[in-house]
């Protein structure tokens, strides 16, 4: 199971897809496992909480349960260890894949998309909520400023090791 993770415009769903379809795997975007009261209350630009969140990661906790053994990319903030570690309790050995961008690039890409719930002004929240992966997180950290194909090549690479 591979998470790849990291704040809004970061890249998640470009990479989770085309990483999924290069291991051959099935993909779900976390996006798609929100209730609509959360949806509705970053719309209205309003940062989710630790209890807004429960539900969310219990819904893609589950997805991930159901999928134990076969492989898959699901895209999610992940953005607190706790968050990652109720995870890894239907998925211990979820591999997290990080992806880092600084914020003036992330700035660009959120108001240069449209149709996405998530507005540019939760940024903030989103990166003050960061917590980059430990030492002792089964992951790693890539560099997302680069093209995309060089992300899932070194995405694969990291999986190798």
């Amino acid at each position: 199971m591979i998470v790849v993770m990291g704040v809004s415009g970061s890249g998640k769903t470009t990479v989770g897809t085309r990483l999924a379809d290069v291991l051959g795997v099935e993909y779900a975007d976390g996006d798609d496992f929100h209730p609509l009261a959360n949806v509705a209350k970053m719309a209205a630009g309003t940062p989710l909480d630790d209890a807004d969140r429960a539900p969310w990661l219990d819904a893609l906790a589950a997805w991930m349960a159901g999928r134990s053994g076969k492989g898959a990319v699901v895209t999610c903030s992940a953005l607190k260890r706790i968050y990652r570690d109720r995870l890894r309790v239907s998925a211990p050995h979820a591999f997290f894949l990080h992806l880092d961008v600084p914020r003036q690039e992330l700035e660009r890409r959120m108001a240069g998309r449209g149709g996405h719930f998530m507005p540019p002004s939760l940024l903030d929240s989103q990166l003050a909520t960061l917590e980059r992966l430990a030492a002792d997180e089964r992951g790693d950290t890539l560099d997302a400023t680069r093209p995309p194909e060089d992300v899932i090549r070194d995405a694969v690479a990291a999986l190798k090791r």
